[in-house]
C-alpha cells in the first residue's frame, strides 16, 4: 500500500491508503479501474475551466470537469470580451459561444471627463483590413454555451459537485487526484488523474496550498443594470472619470447596460453613509448629464451587487501533477476587461504545449513540467502587458487627491485627444492584440512626458516656469512609482 494525503486550504492532511497500478512505466494511484481513465481533472467550469476541458477533450484526452453549480452563472463582471479574447476563442474553435446570446459588438471606448469626451477605437486588423471588435454580453449565457460545448465532446465528463480535497503522494511530492461530493450524492467520491487543473476562480480554495502569493485588493466594484440607457456612443464601452475613481458602462444586450462603480476601500471606509448614499453624493455628479436621470433611477430600483477588485501576479506552475489557470493563477483590476483574454490565451498555450503530438501521456511528468515552464514564459508577454496596463490605468484614473496623479490622469486624457497612434496603439494593448510590455512602457512614459510638458507650458511666465520644474520632476517620479514596480513584478513573477 502507498500512503497519500488529502490536502485542503483549511484542514490538516488526512492519510489514506490506496493501491497503485502501472501506467506507461509510471505509478498512478487508483482504488478502482474507472478512476484510471481520466487524463486530467479540472476543478471549476467557468471561462478558463470549461474552455480548457473542451481543448483537452477535443485532443482525445479523457477529462473530468467538476463544477460546484452548473446553473447559469450570474456575475457583474466578465461581460466584455476584448478582441484578443475573441481571437483566442477562434483558435480554440469556440467562437460560436458568443453568438446567439444577444451580445453587443464593441468597437472601442469613450472616455468622459468633466463634460469632455474622447472616442477610442480599436486598431485595424491587418489580416482583414477592418478594425478589431470586441463583444459584450451576459456572462452567464456565454459560460453556459462553453459548458454545452464541453458536453458535446465525447471525452469530457461533467459533474456538479464540490471538490473537497486534493490528493497528494508525499513521497513523490505529486498531486494525483481529488475527493469530491456530487450534488446528488451523500458520500464522497474519489477521482485520479496525472494532472489536476485548479480553475476555481479568484477566491480559489486551493491556492494557498501550493502558491505563495495571495491577491491584494484596493477597491470594490458595485454593479447594477440600467434598462434602455441612452448611451453617448452605442457599441462602445464608456469610462467615466469621476473625481475619486472610474465608472464603467457598457451594453450587455439590446435593452440592458451594465454599470460598474469603482469604490476604493479607503474612500468607502471614510464615508459615513451607506453605499447608495456614497454613489449619489460622490459619483452621480460626475456622470454625464444625459445619463444622470437613468443612472439615479436604476440605482434605487435595480439590484446592487459588489465584487472585490484584486491583483495577483502569476506564479510558475511547479507542483507535479497540478496546474493553476484563470483567476486562481493571475488577476488584475477589471477596469480594462482583460481577464477573459488572459485566461483564454492561457488555454490556447496549454492546449498547444500539452497536445498529444507533444506530450503523448500526462504521466510523463518530467516532460509535463518542462512544458509548464515554457507555458509560464510563452504567456508572459501578453499577460504582462494586460496586467500592467490595468493596474497602471487604475492608478491614474483613481487619482483622488494626489496632485501628481491628477496631472497624469489629465495627461492621459489629453494624450488620447492627440489621435493617431496615441489611440490605436494603447487600444491595441488594451484589446489584447498588441502584446509587447515595452510598447506599453513607451506610451506610458510618453503620457508622463506629455503631462510634464503641458504642466510647464501652463506656467504664468518665466519665473513660474522655473518654479514648476520641481513639480514636473515630481510628476515624472510619480510615473516611475506607478509603472516600474508593476513591470518588475511581472519580470520576477
Amino acid at each position: 500500500m502507498v500512503n497519500t494525503t488529502t490536502t485542503t486550504s483549511t484542514t490538516e492532511p488526512a492519510t489514506v491508503a490506496l493501491s497503485p497500478c502501472e501506467h506507461d512505466a509510471n505509478i498512478s494511484y487508483c482504488d478502482n479501474p474507472p478512476s484510471c481513465e481520466y487524463d486530467v481533472i479540472i476543478i471549476g467550469a467557468g471561462v478558463a475551466g470549461a474552455a480548457l476541458a473542451y481543448a483537452f477533450g477535443t485532443d482525445s484526452r479523457k477529462v473530468l470537469l467538476v463544477e460546484r453549480d452548473l446553473s447559469e452563472p450570474d456575475r457583474i463582471v466578465g461581460e466584455l470580451m476584448q478582441p484578443g479574447g475573441i481571437q483566442a476563442l477562434q483558435k480554440l474553435g469556440l467562437e460560436d459561444c458568443i453568438e446567439n446570446i444577444e451580445g453587443i459588438t464593441t468597437r472601442g471606448y469613450v472616455v468622459c471627463q468633466k463634460g469632455s469626451i474622447v472616442n477610442l477605437k480599436y486598431p485595424v486588423n491587418p489580416a482583414t483590413g477592418k478594425p478589431f471588435v470586441g463583444k459584450s454580453f451576459h456572462h452567464g449565457r456565454f459560460v453556459s454555451n462553453l459548458r454545452k460545448a464541453c458536453d458535446n465532446v465525447k471525452g469530457v465528463t461533467i459533474v456538479q459537485g464540490s471538490v473537497n480535497t486534493l490528493i497528494e503522494v508525499p513521497l513523490l511530492d505529486r498531486v494525483v487526484g481529488i475527493t469530491y461530493t456530487p450534488t446528488d450524492a451523500t458520500t464522497t467520491s474519489t477521482a485520479f488523474a496525472p494532472i489536476t487543473v485548479v480553475a476555481d476562480g479568484g477566491a480559489s480554495k486551493f491556492r494557498k496550498s501550493y502558491l505563495d502569493k495571495e491577491p491584494v485588493g484596493r477597491s470594490q466594484f458595485y454593479g447594477f443594470i440600467i434598462k434602455d440607457c441612452p448611451l453617448i456612443a452605442p457599441n462602445n464601452g464608456h469610462v467615466i472619470l469621476s473625481k475619486i475613481a472610474p465608472v464603467l458602462m457598457y451594453q450587455i444586450d439590446p435593452n440592458e447596460t451594465r454599470v460598474l462603480v469603482d469604490v476604493p476601500n479607503d474612500a468607502r471606509q471614510n464615508f459615513p453613509g451607506d453605499i447608495k448614499s456614497y454613489i449619489r453624493e460622490q459619483v452621480l455628479p460626475d456622470i454625464p448629464e444625459s445619463l444622470q436621470a437613468k443612472f439615479s433611477e436604476s440605482l434605487e430600483t435595480e439590484r446592487l451587487r459588489s465584487m472585490p477588485n484584486r491583483f495577483l501576479p502569476s506564479s510558475m506552475n511547479t507542483q507535479d501533477g497540478l496546474i493553476y489557470v484563470g483567476d486562481s493563477l493571475n488577476m488584475r483590476h477589471p477596469l480594462t476587461g482583460g481577464g477573459m483574454t488572459v485566461a483564454l490565451w492561457d488555454v490556447v498555450h496549454l492546449r498547444n504545449l500539452l497536445s498529444k503530438d507533444t506530450v503523448e501521456s500526462f504521466y510523463d511528468t518530467h516532460l509535463v513540467l518542462a512544458q509548464l515552464s515554457s507555458f509560464h514564459w510563452v504567456r508572459k508577454s501578453r499577460a504582462s502587458a494586460i496586467n500592467i496596463l490595468a493596474q497602471a490605468l487604475y492608478a491614474l484614473f483613481s487619482a483622488e487627491d494626489d496632485p501628481d496623479l491628477k496631472v497624469l490622469r489629465q495627461a492621459c486624457f489629453d494624450y488620447f485627444q492627440l489621435g493617431g497612434t496615441c489611440i490605436t496603439t494603447p487600444m491595441g494593448l488594451l484589446g489584447g492584440v498588441f502584446t509587447s510590455p515595452l510598447l506599453l512602457m513607451y506610451h506610458f512614459f510618453a503620457v508622463v512626458l506629455y503631462g510634464m510638458l503641458c504642466f510647464l507650458l501652463s506656467s504664468a511666465g518665466p519665473v513660474a516656469f522655473v518654479c514648476n520644474l520641481g513639480r514636473a520632476a515630481s510628476v515624472l517620479w510619480m510615473g516611475c512609482k506607478v509603472f516600474l514596480p508593476l513591470l518588475w513584478t511581472e519580470l520576477v513573477s
